[in-house]
């Protein structure tokens, strides 16, 4: 077959090292010899000896995410093979944690991630149980994290001379070291009479590195992760 669909920007390459790579833009590439994990549904395509199985989370995990509606459904990747991961075409990017790390994100940017990863759901310091989606999930240990963004993600250093303020739907993640609570920008008359729209930021203070996406998920988008 001849064509620009069958060029080299659009093949699947070789492996060249076992874990998560990136295929391109859309699109990470796991070389699986034993376990990983991914967010259930996101397998697109695979080749080889691997089984998909849906992972649960114990009764805990499940009544927290009833909770929070932080959902993060997960599945185990078994076996010998390579999988390919995408999600509504989003833009992938790998975080390599290393050991002290902590990164903290949020679940609808989860895609993959290697099995010795730790991860647990945390509530947003400051947020409380009317922050919505403000639950999280962090990640600890020794591995590569793969995530989504809806767009190109920015990456903010934060500082102490120098706190930043994000919207709640737009912020991927952060780093450890960072201390989080809730910014209300304008009073409830204000917004009454038509304010700006943007009444509560999130504020993230100390030394560490703060990730939004360029866009805001809508009501509807955000029941969808």
């Amino acid at each position: 077959m001849k064509g620009d669909l069958f060029s080299s920007r659009h093949m699947a390459q070789p492996a060249v090292a076992p874990g998560m790579t990136v295929e391109n833009a859309k699109c990470l590439r796991y070389t699986v010899n034993g376990e990983m994990l991914a967010r259930q549904g996101a397998m697109i395509a695979y080749r080889g000896n691997l089984q998909f199985e849906r992972k649960g989370q114990g009764v805990g995990g499940m009544l927290k995410r009833a909770v929070t509606g932080e959902g993060l459904p997960l599945m185990a990747v078994r076996g010998q093979g390579e999988a390919w991961f995408a999600h509504e075409a989003q833009n992938c990017f790998i975080v390599d944690v290393e050991p002290g790390d902590e990164f903290t994100v949020n679940g609808r940017n989860v895609l993959c991630f290697d099995a010795m990863l730790s991860y647990r759901i945390a509530t947003v310091k400051g947020a409380g149980v009317t922050g919505g989606g403000l639950f999280n999930s962090v990640f600890t240990g020794q591995g590569k994290l793969g995530l989504i963004c809806e767009g190109n993600p920015l990456v903010i250093p934060v500082s102490p001379q120098y706190p930043v303020y994000v919207d709640t739907d737009a912020v991927v993640g952060w780093t450890a070291g960072l201390q989080t609570s809730l910014h209300r920008s304008q009073s409830i008359g204000s917004m009454l009479r038509g304010g700006s729209g943007e009444a509560v930021q999130l504020v993230l203070q100390g030394e560490g590195y703060v990730v939004v996406r360029p866009s805001e998920a809508t009501p509807q988008k955000a029941g969808q992760h």
